[in-house]
């Protein structure tokens, strides 16, 4: 049997990888192949740990009171879930000859405990470090967007606030993200202008879907 094809959405909060991973996802069932859909943080134990942590429903104490988990504590958490993930869900999938489409991945990782931390050099190394052992996506898709129409966007969007939503923080994200390929040599990362319509930006996932699998 082929194994199935692993494919990323990445970008900041804003971006639209849930929406387009949705989109993708009906559009490549339609054509009758098989697919599943995934996310991270997972729905595993540790996944849903962080996203009561990412929704300020579990803090940890500090000398000035209650806080978020560190952004070394994070990303630790983060890999955990990640290489739970993969072996519950992604590698099980993917040998049976389904492709997966996940909403984010260790680019995520890089992205956001590196330039919470400040962005040193070391810090994405260790991060990378931690994540070694996580399987190659087959084709990562950044979806680029301006801060301005991110932050409108997550103001519309239903759910309560996360610990990173700030718009400053995410200002850096969207600059991070817009290089990120050179913290991930040797991975296929293709970067989609998703400022436009949801149908224009879906048509363009879908072509670097189908370059990928050779059809065009």
């Amino acid at each position: 049997m082929i194994e199935g094809l692993f494919i990323v959405l990445e970008g900041v909060d804003g971006a639209g990888t849930t929406t387009h991973t949705k989109l993708l996802a009906e559009a490549l069932r339609g054509r009758g192949l098989p697919i599943t859909t995934t996310r991270e943080p997972s729905d595993g134990p540790v996944g849903a740990l962080l996203r009561q942590i990412l929704t300020g429903r579990v803090v940890v104490p500090g000398i000035s009171g209650a806080r978020p988990s560190s952004w070394s504590t994070m990303a630790l958490l983060f890999a955990a879930d990640r290489l739970d993930h993969l072996e519950a869900t992604v590698h099980p999938n993917l040998m049976d000859g389904v492709t997966v489409i996940s909403d984010r991945y260790d680019h995520s990782s890089v992205a956001y405990q590196s330039v919470t931390a400040g962005g040193e050099a070391d810090t994405v190394a260790w991060v990378r470090e931690i994540n070694r052992h996580a399987r190659r996506p087959d084709l990562t898709l950044v979806l680029d967007v301006e801060p301005e129409e991110a932050a409108r966007r997550r103001k519309e969007r239903l759910g309560g606030h996360e610990i990173f939503d700030a718009s400053e923080l995410q200002e850096q994200l969207s600059s991070f993200y817009r290089d990120i390929e050179r913290y991930f040599p040797g991975d296929r990362i293709v970067h989609i202008d998703a400022s436009g319509p949801r149908e224009e930006v879906h048509a363009a996932i879908l072509h670097q879907v189908r370059v990928l699998r050779g059809e065009v």
